[in-house]
């Protein structure tokens, strides 16, 4: 009997360590990747949002590792646009620092922390929208601007699944504004992309949508103050 306790005891010892990840990380969920995911994942997954809710560490622990491979290929969260080719107010993806975080705390064992220091819940958000007064311009291949404009957005054309779009604004000096790129395009993610600020375009001005095929873009004027 004594030799079957032990064995009995040390296979629950070894199922008790292999089932606990080795903790070699100080980020933890309470401080650092809860800030994280409330900013940029809670709008969806959340109760009663379109996905399975990440709010609560128990919740979030058992994705760790699939969180980590959907952000890291960047299909989380979703955001159709190429991260760094122009700047917008409502881009979703997440900064390079946000992926490391996110990384070294799956690498690390993602431990929970000091629940003391949790953020407060997040509340629902408002999409960001392009304020614009009704007025806009249609894209097709090439337009040259007749006037000067300033805009605020950008909204793609319906594209096919996995399409790729790039629009851009080359100046009469020939300086080049990167607008939008899209690669992969992913309908159920199709939304109007706002300037982190107001793009001006002087007069001369030609803006290109490449390939030449695709869909028509619109750009949202900024209204008239």
């Amino acid at each position: 009997m004594t030799r079957w306790r032990l064995l009995f005891t040390v296979v629950g010892v070894g199922v008790t360590l292999h089932a606990h990840d080795v903790i070699s990380t100080k980020i933890t969920w309470s401080r650092e990747v809860s800030r994280i995911v409330y900013k940029r994942c809670a709008s969806c997954h959340r109760d009663g949002g379109s996905a399975f809710s990440l709010i609560n560490y128990d919740e979030a622990r058992p994705w760790a590792k699939a969180i980590k491979e959907e952000v890291l290929s960047r299909r989380m969260p979703p955001w159709n646009a190429v991260k760094g080719f122009a700047e917008f107010k409502n881009d979703a993806g997440l900064t390079q620092e946000e992926l490391e975080i996110i990384a070294d705390w799956v690498e690390g064992g993602a431990p929970e922390g000091n629940p003391l220091y949790m953020p407060s819940k997040p509340r629902a958000r408002k999409s960001v929208e392009s304020k614009n007064a009704g007025d806009s311009v249609r894209v097709a291949g090439s337009l040259v601007l007749k006037a000067p404009a300033e805009f605020t957005g950008i909204q793609p054309g319906t594209l096919q699944p996995g399409s790729v779009v790039q629009v851009v604004a080359q100046r009469p000096d020939g300086v080049v504004d990167p607008l939008l790129w899209v690669q992969n395009f992913n309908p159920a993610y199709n939304q109007p992309y706002v300037f982190a600020n107001p793009v001006s375009l002087p007069a001369g001005t030609r803006i290109s949508v490449t390939p030449a095929s695709a869909p028509a873009v619109v750009l949202y004027r900024a209204s008239d103050k």
